[in-house]
């Protein structure tokens, strides 16, 4: 096993990062599946919000089902690590591919050079990755080309600038468009880790497992039929993933009936005796919502909040 990593580091608190700055650069990287890139398009995005665009050799290329070779997408996530100039870095899809890496990221690199770093659904595996090794915080939020080009509703865009440029209150806002559902009651603090259901449990038994002591875990997933969502959630629990966790916030399940994912997630986890709360807009859904991956939260399902418990962003100075 790599060196970099041999020995698990449990972070109990995740470091704040260096915040995206007015005129700032946002570095774009595809470090999983490939996608058609509209340079114009995510200029002319950038450009109007006050921003400048930094786009990642990998981006323009294509291997099969992933953007480029494993070499390309590594030498990327690295280069926008340690590319001073670039201020944030955002992925451009999830897709699959990370899990390929995960090994050979050179994380002593990364510490040298926290900065906001953005995506979900694949990108999961570098949220766990990173947090667990390098022990700042990360940035579970909308990707370039599936949400901020593909116009979701205005939630996603100022979610996450909110959220980068350190203008997030401590209470994150939830559309009220869309009503959440107490599934367990309580309150409960930890930090919040977690993701894409499927790329948690991909991850049990690697050296990149999730680090489940007293989290708040967030998951969610997409187009997984409810026997999946039920094997997931069974993996979890018999992987012993469940119980050290102190409260559920559960995200967006695309494709599944909610009534019955309610059901299911009541069965699974109303035996652990913790605050679940359901129903929050962050995946693969619209609105898309921001969450900070590694920060210490306050998980409310009584009152149906989620209240940071430290800064996740630190001005430039």
């Amino acid at each position: 096993m790599n060196s970099r990593f041999a020995a698990p580091v449990s972070f109990t608190t995740h470091s704040a990062v260096p915040a995206l700055p007015a005129g700032g650069v946002i570095g774009v990287i595809a470090p999983a599946g490939p996608s058609e890139f509209d340079l114009h398009s995510a200029t002319r995005w950038m450009e109007a919000r006050g921003y400048q665009l930094k786009v990642f050799p990998g981006v323009w290329e294509k291997d099969g089902y992933l953007a480029g070779s494993d070499a390309v997408r590594l030498r990327d996530l690295h280069d926008a690590f340690a590319d001073d100039t670039v201020d944030a870095i955002l992925c451009m899809r999830g897709g699959y591919g990370c899990t390929r890496f995960l090994e050979h990221i050179d994380f002593e690199l990364l510490r040298r050079h926290p900065k906001p770093f953005v995506g979900y659904s694949d990108i999961t595996a570098l949220h766990l990755a990173i947090t667990r090794y390098a022990g700042f915080v990360t940035f579970h939020g909308a990707m370039l080309n599936a949400d901020l080009l593909g116009n979701k509703q205005p939630p996603t865009e100022s979610s996450l600038l909110r959220m980068l440029s350190g203008q997030q209150p401590a209470l994150l806002e939830h559309p009220a468009a869309y009503p959440l559902t107490t599934l367990a009651p309580g309150s409960a603090s930890g930090r919040l880790l977690g993701g894409n259901l499927s790329m948690i449990c991909a991850t049990i038994g690697t050296a990149f497992e999730l680090d489940d002591q007293g989290i708040i875990l967030f998951i969610e997933d997409v187009n997984e039929p409810l026997y999946r969502v039920d094997r997931l959630l069974t993996h979890l629990r018999q992987a012993g993933k469940l119980g050290r966790v102190h409260g559920v916030l559960v995200g967006d399940f695309a494709g599944v009936d909610v009534s019955r994912l309610e059901l299911l997630l009541k069965q699974e986890l109303g035996p652990l005796n913790i605050p679940v709360l359901a129903g929050w807009r962050s995946g693969h859904c619209d609105p898309n919502i921001t969450l900070p991956m590694g920060a210490h939260v306050r998980l409310d399902a009584d009152k149906q909040q989620l209240v940071l418990e430290q800064v996740v962003v630190t001005a430039q100075t």
